[in-house]
């Protein structure tokens, strides 16, 4: 198990690993809590949402922490109404950095159409963290996941660059770039034809300060973390994620998993234990708009 997080720390700017940290104590002052109430009227920035027709108009966002900070979601909060529902939301960060297209030139696989086609099968609800180059480099795929009532698209940013440093090695977004890079994603996915696109962001690497949060605020997004790391970053074996994840989610638990072949190559044999592990314990799976909506 410590091998499995010790593994999903070194996967560069994917997001295992970065989540048990909490925030500073300045960015915790700033954004709300996952206990903060969600807000079903709040909607992305006219500047930042996908075009009409893009974005689940129900789909809930956190209010604005304070002095305008993009507010923080990791899990639904305890002492919520339905804060002991045993519901669990699967997210999988479909990531493609924009300067990786030479290597899927050459045949690398960030795309896993087999673990989409397992969720399908095992009628999984699931929100997929997407980069725009990703969406550049599989527009087909794009276009599928977020044509599947299923599923939804939410943003990744388009270059999976970093938005604060250090963050394992990856090359960072300017602050003044920063809401650029996310519109650009959000552009990609409606240039693919994806539908069902939320206004949800998720740090490349789980890495953000305040000046990130502050910089990310007119783009109207709410930041969406996590409480569980599944562990499956260049994991080898299916089983000691599954068991990673079975031992970590509560109800209203969040979990990071991957949806790119070459870099988390056993995530699809691990869902296939987790799913009815935990339906055998009375879970339903939900998306993240589903989770926020408790």
């Amino acid at each position: 198990m410590a091998a499995l997080g010790l593994l999903g720390a070194v996967l560069v700017g994917c997001g295992e690993g970065a989540a048990p940290k909490a925030p500073s104590a300045k960015a915790s002052a700033g954004a709300p809590s996952p206990s903060a109430s969600t807000s079903g009227s709040a909607t992305a920035s006219t500047a930042a949402r996908p075009k009409p027709g893009a974005e689940p108009a129900a789909a809930p966002t956190m209010a604005p922490g304070p002095n305008g900070l993009t507010p923080v979601y990791t899990r639904r909060a305890a002492n919520s109404p339905k804060g002991a529902e045993k519901v669990v939301a699967l997210t999988f960060d479909a990531d493609m950095t924009a300067d990786q297209g030479p290597r899927a030139a050459r045949g690398e696989r960030f795309d896993n159409p087999e673990l989409i086609a397992t969720l399908r099968r095992l009628e999984v609800d699931a929100t997929v963290f997407m980069t725009g180059r990703w969406a550049e480099e599989y527009p087909d795929q794009a276009k599928s996941i977020g044509g599947d009532p299923r599923f939804e698209i939410a943003n990744h940013s388009y270059s999976h660059y970093a938005f604060s440093s250090p963050c394992y090695g990856l090359p960072t977004v300017a602050g003044p770039d920063m809401a650029a890079d996310v519109r650009r994603a959000f552009d990609a996915f409606r240039d693919a034809g994806a539908l069902n696109v939320v206004p949800y962001f998720r740090f490349p690497g789980g890495c953000y300060d305040d000046a990130a949060l502050r910089a990310l605020g007119p783009a109207g997004v709410t930041a969406v973390q996590w409480d569980v790391v599944s562990g499956d970053a260049f994991a080898k074996d299916a089983d000691a994620v599954a068991e990673q994840v079975l031992d970590g989610v509560k109800p209203g638990s969040l979990v990071v998993m991957h949806c790119t072949r070459s870099a988390a190559p056993v995530t699809e044999r691990a869902i296939r234990r987790i799913v009815p592990e935990l339906r055998a314990r009375g879970y339903r799976f939900v998306k993240v708009s589903d989770l926020m909506r408790g």
